[in-house]
């Protein structure tokens, strides 16, 4: 892993098997871009989240994104959370200050602003396929647009459906599908969701939280049927400029 000289104001993404990550790259840039030679920006790649507690105490830090899996891991050790974040159960953003360390989402408003703009009248039924912690925010936005969804998972629960129940009905009826699993990402892009793409149709809008690929293999074949594609570029660009403004909050 390379070594980020250790500046004064020091920021940072905790996960797991992090290096493709988005945001180092991008607030260094950012930083760069502003004239703020003590900011730096580094991967804390933790094998568990018992490690954190480690990573804080030895070391000087003002704020961190916090990625898969530790969303909801690393609640725990927080001091308090704000209140969106609580309400989601879900963490990506952690502000340190006197009063130690507190947990906000900047998932929901990225998903929300990139969202928007490709949503039409008939787009009133979601499909949520995948349940960690990305997905809380995800439900999260639907609920606040007032959008009906169903999670969607490998094993049975209430209120959910599994992949092998996904049939035309359910399909034709759920018009918004959100991809929030981590199948298709850089390098296994041959992988995607296992629903039943032929049911898909161009009144259909398919949502990537990946962005690496730019078009997954899920998008692809949401395109080949004519359906909407959104990736999850803009989403992780919203995120951190609402996670910026976080830690420069006084």
């Amino acid at each position: 892993m390379e070594k980020t000289e250790k500046k004064e104001n020091r920021f940072g993404l905790l996960g797991k098997n992090i290096s493709y990550s988005f945001s180092q790259g991008y607030f260094t840039k950012k930083f760069q871009e502003l004239g703020l030679d003590d900011h730096s920006y580094e991967n804390f790649d933790l094998p568990q989240i018992s490690d954190f507690e480690t990573l804080v105490t030895q070391n000087t830090l003002s704020g961190m994104n916090v990625t898969i899996p530790y969303k909801e891991q690393v609640i725990p050790f927080l001091s308090q959370m704000d209140g969106t974040a609580s309400a989601i159960g879900a963490v990506n953003v952690i502000k340190f200050g006197p009063q130690g360390l507190t947990g906000f989402n900047t998932d929901f408003y990225g998903f929300q602003k990139s969202l928007e703009p490709f949503l039409q009248a008939h787009h009133t039924k979601a499909l949520i396929l995948g349940t960690g912690g990305a997905s809380k925010a995800i439900r999260f936005v639907l609920d606040e647009l007032g959008i009906a969804h169903r999670f969607v998972s490998r094993s049975k629960k209430e209120d959910q459906f599994t992949y092998e129940e996904l049939d035309r009905e359910i399909m034709e009826d759920h018009t918004v599908i959100i991809n929030c699993t981590p199948l298709g990402t850089y390098p296994n892009l041959s992988e995607k969701p296992d629903i039943p793409y032929s049911f898909i149709s161009e009144k259909h809008l398919l949502f990537d939280l990946i962005y690496n690929p730019a078009k997954t293999a899920f998008l692809a074949s949401g395109e080949a049927q004519g359906a909407a594609i959104c990736n999850g570029q803009k989403m992780l660009e919203f995120q951190a400029e609402k996670a910026w403004e976080i830690w420069n909050m006084p």
